[in-house]
């Protein structure tokens, strides 16, 4: 309690903007007990302070747009800890918003080509975006259309699932594009899911923020190809 509650130095990095006691500007706020609810009507500001104060509590402006702002009676130092409770369980259980990778070479092998997508098809039905990377190695990148007929086939797969919001474009050695996912109502999955022991939910350990189905390396796929390996068909969808 007291004057400097709801009050943190200014050090660049955080100011409080709530209002507490004496900096209610308001002359006259809407007055509600914070633990039962009651309502106190319109009482002059310094009045409600003192019902505050008489019982340990604070006054807290809680709707200072409102005509005149609204104030609860309640300890102040539990109700901001308790809002940044409520903040971070909403954003805790938000669903997706994250951007998940995916790594293809060119050439990939068919079964690894599958495995990506059903990654890939998962992710979408997260509501994650998935950023797709095509890698050239060596010789490859003198066959940069390999590259563009493999992302035309990867957003042909992905197409009951998402929309391309960031076409294919060459960088560097890699072909990169971004899928996002499409409303949940339209997403259709065109492989079969949970591909034992790779897709399985119970299958997946996340640690640290970790997903496994992620490609955070490039080592993806290097027992299967090598330079001289430079024009390989890109793989046929697989319903």
């Amino acid at each position: 309690m007291g004057q400097n509650r709801g009050q943190r130095p200014n050090n660049g990095r955080y100011v409080d903007q709530t209002r507490v006691n004496e900096r209610i500007r308001a002359p006259k706020v809407r007055v509600v007990d914070g633990t039962t609810n009651q309502m106190y009507g319109v009482l002059p500001t310094a009045q409600a302070i003192r019902m505050a104060r008489e019982r340990g509590l604070d006054l807290v402006e809680v709707a200072p747009n409102a005509e005149p702002p609204v104030c609860k009676i309640v300890d102040y130092g539990k109700y901001k800890y308790l809002q940044e409770k409520h903040k971070k369980e909403a954003h805790k259980h938000q669903k997706g918003g994250k951007v998940k990778e995916l790594k293809f070479r060119i050439g990939i092998d068919p079964h690894d080509y599958h495995i990506k997508i059903l990654h890939a098809e998962d992710f979408l039905a997260e509501g994650h975006k998935v950023r797709i990377q095509l890698q050239f190695k060596g010789r490859q990148m003198a066959h940069q259309e390999l590259g563009h007929e493999l992302a035309k086939h990867i957003k042909e797969d992905l197409s009951t699932m998402g929309h391309v919001d960031q076409e294919p474009k060459m960088a560097g050695r890699n072909i990169n594009m971004q899928i996002s996912p499409l409303p949940e109502q339209q997403r259709h999955r065109k492989f079969k899911t949970h591909l034992k022991g790779v897709t399985a939910k119970a299958d997946i350990k996340h640690s640290e923020g970790h997903d496994p189905r992620e490609d955070k390396h490039d080592h993806d796929d290097d027992h299967h190809h090598d330079d001289h390996h430079s024009e390989p068909p890109p793989p046929a969808a697989q319903a």
